[in-house]
């Protein structure tokens, strides 16, 4: 067998059977600060698919960098076939700030595919793009809620993607969904350039939960396995088969207050449920919040003081709800992916 070529990025060179942290320069501070985009590659010996993991494209979404790093950590990738690119964090300038956006107020995630010599979101898009996406095989973005907001586990699908499909059951996040692509997003520019991206949601903004986390990390080193990059020896087994979900909505606050959540993520809920209440500060005037479907809540906030309008709970709409909620069960009593050493 011929010896596998070693792999190139921003000059430098990772040989087979080795493993390296890399900085792509992105741009400089008004101090002279360097900003890098940095990306642990690991390069297997054997010949595989190219995988990229990436997080923290909005700077707030703590929980995928935590992902990244118990990863890397997992004794599973060792003697790994094809290739990893792991970027923990691709919006730095939001991560060091805990905001969503950049510094010139864009998301950017949707200033995907970008340009060399756009704004500094649209140069940022350009960057991962070239760099890590469009040398990719197939992809899975971390994400987390908004802040003051959770999710509960689950992945976010393309329509009509078969390939995605496959590696979403391998997933075996307790719920799935599919999701249309939007203008900007990096899973259009990514699916344009003919990489099949997974998007993983889990957790809150600018918080750890050790769900959200074990969650990701199993069942990134499951669709790893899938594609024939690990062994099965110390992939966690999938204990659920995911419940896919074909719609979901938002239940609204019918007048600002203050908000009492009666149901967390994981609850399963049927017509008539009562999800919470919302009074006004008097407590004269209470307004209850029902469920008109069966399913299973995926996201609320965590916010008391709400306004009219405001989302409070993410109800996905299907009949085995149950089953999505002991997918959360399972989860929680899986066996930690993480150091006893280590407290979150």
């Amino acid at each position: 067998m011929a010896k596998r070529e070693t792999f190139k990025i921003n000059g430098t060179e990772i040989a087979p059977g080795s493993r390296k942290t890399v900085d792509v320069p992105v741009s400089t501070l008004s101090d002279h600060t360097p900003v890098n985009l940095s990306v642990h590659v690991i390069h297997g010996k054997k010949p595989g698919p190219v995988m990229f993991v990436s997080a923290a494209i909005h700077g707030d979404e703590v929980i995928g960098v935590e992902i990244v790093r118990r990863l890397l950590k997992a004794e599973a990738l060792h003697n790994m076939a094809g290739t990893l690119l792991a970027v923990p964090i691709v919006n730095s300038f939001g991560f060091l700030n805990n905001t969503r956006y950049l510094p010139d107020r864009r998301d950017l995630n949707r200033c995907f595919p970008g340009q060399a010599e756009g704004s500094m979101a649209s140069r940022l898009a350009h960057i991962f793009m070239t760099e890590v996406v469009e040398r990719s095989d197939v992809g899975i973005d971390l994400h987390s809620a908004a802040i003051h907001r959770t999710n509960m586990p689950q992945l976010r699908l393309t329509p009509g993607n078969e390939r995605l499909r496959v590696l979403g059951q391998a997933f075996a996040a307790p719920v799935m969904m599919h999701s249309k692509l939007r203008d900007g997003s990096l899973r259009l520019a990514a699916e344009e350039a003919g990489v099949d991206v997974l998007l993983y949601e889990g957790g809150e903004g600018l918080r750890f939960d050790e769900l959200a986390a074990r969650a990701g990390v199993s069942g990134i080193l499951r669709v790893m396995r899938q594609l024939g990059m690990i062994a099965a020896k110390g992939v966690p087994k999938a204990r659920i088969k995911p419940v896919f979900c074909s719609a979901s909505s938002w239940y609204r606050a019918p007048a600002g207050g203050l908000f009492r959540g009666y149901l967390t993520i994981g609850d399963t809920v049927e017509p008539g449920t009562v999800l919470g209440a919302v009074t006004d500060p008097f407590g004269e005037v209470e307004t209850e919040v029902m469920a008109d479907a069966e399913g299973i809540v995926i996201g609320r906030t965590n916010m008391p003081v709400v306004y009219e309008g405001e989302a409070l709970f993410h109800i996905a709409e299907t009949p085995r709800a149950d089953d999505a909620a002991e997918g959360v069960t399972a989860h929680l009593e899986a066996a930690p992916l993480y150091d006893e050493d280590e407290i979150i």
